[in-house]
C-alpha cells in the first residue's frame, strides 16, 4: 500500500520538483568537462580514459536495483539513496583530481565513478515512475519533458563550470559531491504518488504546453549565453546575473501549481474527492477489485483487444490468463516477448552509438582543430534536449491522430544518424558543429520514444524494472563501441603520429564512425520490424484519439 496524495495541485508540484532532480541527475553528462583533468592529473592514456567513460555510463544506466525497489520503497527513500551515491562517488573522484589523496588506484577510481553516476539511475527511476503514474494519459509528453530537462543538464553544468566555477574541474566535482544530495533533500518531500487524473483535460494539456515552452526558453537561453561567453569576455557581474536568470527559468514550472492555488478550478477530481485530502490506497488499480460486468462498453473494449492481439475470446476475470500487450506485464513475462528484445536492440544501437561520440566529444573536437570544446558540449546538450522534448511531443501527436507507433520516429532518426556519422568521419571542422547538432537531436529522440513505448506495451505496474533493463543498452553500447573500439583506434593512431597520447586529424575516429554508421543501419531495420509488429496495439490503445486504459488480466 502506497500513501497517495489527493488533489489536482500535488502532481504538478511534484513535476516541478522533478525538474530540479532531473537536472541534478544529469551529473553523468559532465564527464567531458573534467575528463581532460583526469587524463592529465592521473597520467591516463585515451583507452584508460575511455574506460572511465564506460564506468560513467554503466553507473548512469545500471538501474535494475532502483527498478525493483521503486515498487517497494517510497520515492523519497529512492531519492535519498541517489543523493548518497553522488556524495560518496563524486567525493572520491574529487579527492583524486584535487590532489587531496595521491596515487588513487585506477580500479578504485573506476568503481567510484560508477557509484557516483549511479545516482542518476536512482533519481531518474524515482522521478519517471512516479510522474508517469501520476499522469498516465500523457506518458509521451511527460517522458519528453523530464528527459528534455535531463538533456539540458549538461548545458546547465557547463554554464556553472565556465561562469561560476572558473573552468575548475575540482570545483565542479566538489559541487557534484555536495549539490546533488542537497537538491534531493530539498525536493524529496514533493515527489510523491498522487491520485492520477483519468480524464482528458484541456487545462492539463495547456499546462504541459506551458512546461514545454518554459523548457525550450531555458534551452535557447543556455545556448545563447554559452555562445556569448565564448565570443565575448563577460564581467563577473554579468555572468552572475545570467546565472541567476537561468535559475528563475528552471523554477518556471512551479508557476502551474501557484496559478492553480490563486485561481482554483471549481470542480472535483474524477474520483469525487476534494483536493488536499490524503488516502492510503494502492497507486495502481488492483485487477482483482475491478468490476467485470460485461456491459456494452466493456464488451466493445474487449473486442478491441481481440482485434489488436488476435488471442482468443474475451476472458472472464476469475480465469487467470497471460497479459496481452498494453496490459501490465511483470518482468519475467515481458522479457520472453519478441517485442521486448526488438525494442531493446533498437535502443541499444541508437544510444550506444550516440554515447560513444558524447564520451569522446572533447577528443573529437581537439582532433578536428577546435580550441574550445565546451561549445560542442553545449550544442550537443541543447540539441539533445530538443530531441528528447520533441520526440515525446511529436510521437504523442502522431499516436493520437494517426495511431502511428512511436518506434517509427526511431527509424527516421537512426537513418539521419547514419548520415551524421559519415559527416563526422570526414574530420571537417566546418561540418563538425552541424554533425554535433544533428546527432544531439537524434540521440535525444531515442530516450523519449523508448520510455513511453515500453510503458504502453508492458504497462506501468512493473515499469521501473522494465525501464532500467532497457537502459542497460546505453552502458553496453559504451563498453563495446567507446571502450572497445573508439579508444583503441584513437591510441593506435596517436602512436603512429607522435607517441604523445594526443591524436590530430580525421584518422583518429574515422573507422569508428564508419562502424557506428553500420550499427545504426541495423537499428533502423529492426525498428521498422518492431513498428509493424506493434501497430495493432496502438490502434487498440488510441482508437478514440486518446489513451485508453486497458483492462487487466489476472496474473
Amino acid at each position: 500500500m502506497v500513501r497517495v496524495k489527493e488533489g489536482s495541485r500535488p502532481p504538478w508540484i511534484g513535476l516541478g520538483a522533478a525538474v530540479w532532480v532531473e537536472i541534478a541527475g544529469g551529473c553523468a553528462y559532465t564527464f567531458p568537462l573534467y575528463s581532460h583533468a583526469l587524463k592529465v592529473v592521473l597520467g591516463l592514456n585515451q583507452q584508460q580514459l575511455t574506460m572511465l567513460g564506460v564506468a560513467n555510463d554503466v553507473g548512469e544506466n545500471f538501474g535494475l536495483l532502483p527498478g525493483v525497489l521503486c515498487n517497494r520503497l517510497a520515492p523519497w527513500i529512492v531519492l535519498l539513496i541517489g543523493g548518497a551515491c553522488s556524495f560518496l562517488g563524486f567525493g572520491a573522484v574529487w579527492l583524486a583530481v584535487s590532489g587531496v589523496v595521491s596515487s588513487v588506484p585506477y580500479w578504485l577510481l573506476w568503481i567510484a565513478l560508477s557509484i557516483a553516476t549511479n545516482s542518476s539511475a536512482w533519481l531518474g527511476t524515482a522521478i519517471l515512475v512516479t510522474n508517469m503514474r501520476n499522469f498516465p494519459l500523457s506518458r509521451g509528453t511527460v517522458a519528453g519533458i523530464l528527459k528534455g530537462y535531463i538533456g539540458l543538464s549538461a548545458a546547465v553544468y557547463t554554464e556553472l563550470y565556465t561562469g561560476i566555477l572558473n573552468n575548475s574541474s575540482s570545483k565542479l566535482l566538489l559541487f557534484l559531491t555536495l549539490g546533488t544530495p542537497v537538491i534531493c533533500l530539498l525536493m524529496m518531500y514533493f515527489v510523491r504518488p498522487c491520485t492520477p487524473s483519468l480524464e482528458d483535460d484541456e487545462a492539463e494539456r495547456g499546462h504541459f504546453v506551458y512546461m514545454q515552452f518554459a523548457s525550450v526558453l531555458l534551452g535557447l537561453y543556455l545556448l545563447t549565453s554559452t555562445i556569448l561567453d565564448d565570443v565575448f569576455t563577460l564581467k563577473k557581474e554579468v555572468t552572475y546575473t545570467l546565472f541567476g536568470f537561468m535559475v528563475i527559468l528552471i523554477l518556471a514550472p512551479l508557476a502551474i501549481p501557484i496559478k492553480m492555488t490563486l485561481y482554483p478550478a471549481n470542480k472535483k477530481r474524477s474520483n469525487g474527492q476534494l483536493e488536499g485530502s490524503e488516502s492510503s490506497e494502492s497507486l495502481l488499480a488492483d485487477p482483482e477489485s475491478e468490476q467485470n460486468i460485461l456491459d456494452s462498453d466493456d464488451a466493445s473494449f474487449d473486442l478491441d483487444i481481440l482485434l489488436a492481439e488476435g488471442e482468443g475470446a474475451v476472458q472472464i476475470k476469475n480465469k487467470k490468463r497471460k497479459p496481452r500487450r498494453g496490459e501490465d506485464f511483470n518482468f519475467k513475462q515481458a522479457i520472453v516477448k519478441a517485442d521486448f528484445w526488438l525494442l531493446f536492440w533498437v535502443y541499444f544501437f541508437g544510444v550506444g552509438s550516440g554515447v560513444t561520440v558524447l564520451n569522446n566529444l572533447a577528443q573529437i573536437g581537439i582532433a578536428a582543430g577546435v580550441d574550445d570544446t565546451t561549445v560542442l558540449l553545449s550544442i550537443f546538450s541543447f540539441c539533445n534536449f530538443v530531441g528528447r522534448l520533441g520526440g515525446g511531443g511529436v510521437s504523442e501527436y502522431f499516436v493520437r491522430t494517426r495511431m502511428l507507433p512511436r518506434p517509427y520516429l526511431m527509424t527516421l532518426t537512426q537513418i539521419i544518424m547514419i548520415l551524421t556519422y559519415l559527416l563526422f568521419s570526414t574530420g571537417n571542422t566546418s561540418t563538425l558543429y552541424l554533425s554535433t547538432a544533428l546527432l544531439g537531436v537524434c540521440y535525444g529522440v531515442q530516450f523519449s520514444v523508448m520510455i513511453p513505448t515500453a510503458s504502453e506495451l508492458f504497462g506501468l505496474k512493473h515499469f521501473g524494472k522494465i525501464l532500467n533493463f532497457m537502459s542497460l543498452g546505453n552502458p553496453l553500447g559504451a563498453l563495446l563501441f567507446s571502450g572497445g573500439l573508439a579508444g583503441y583506434i584513437y591510441d593506435l593512431e596517436a602512436g603512429k603520429q607522435n607517441g604523445s597520447g594526443t591524436c590530430l586529424g580525421p584518422e583518429c575516429f574515422r573507422v569508428t564512425f564508419w562502424v557506428l554508421s553500420g550499427v545504426c543501419g541495423v537499428g533502423a531495420v529492426l525498428s521498422v520490424v518492431l513498428s509493424v509488429r506493434i501497430k495493432p496495439v496502438y490502434q487498440m490503445l488510441y482508437a478514440g484519439g486518446s489513451f485508453r486504459m486497458p483492462q487487466q488480466g489476472g496474473h
